[in-house]
């Protein structure tokens, strides 16, 4: 697997589900399963990451007090 940051989050995240694949199936070494493993937490942190930074740049097509569309920054809602 490569160590490499670049890469799209559809990539990136097929990356983690052949992981996960190959570790659900139970076959490999130790050694195997945990470099696997490392590799699958630094995807899925990078899938994160990248969700993250979309979530950031979304913006909403909403109303104006005129009804015409007008675009807004997207806000987070407070997590409880």
């Amino acid at each position: 697997m490569s160590k490499e940051n670049n890469g799209s989050f559809e990539e990136s995240l097929e990356a983690l589900e052949g992981i996960v694949k190959k570790l659900e199936e139970g076959e490999l070494p130790l050694e195997k399963s945990l470099e696997l493993f490392e590799e699958g937490v630094r995807l899925s942190r990078k899938c994160q990451q990248k969700l993250e930074k979309a979530e950031r740049r979304i913006e909403m097509l909403v109303k104006d007090d005129e009804g015409n569309p007008a675009l807004e920054a997207f806000e987070e809602e407070p997590e409880d």
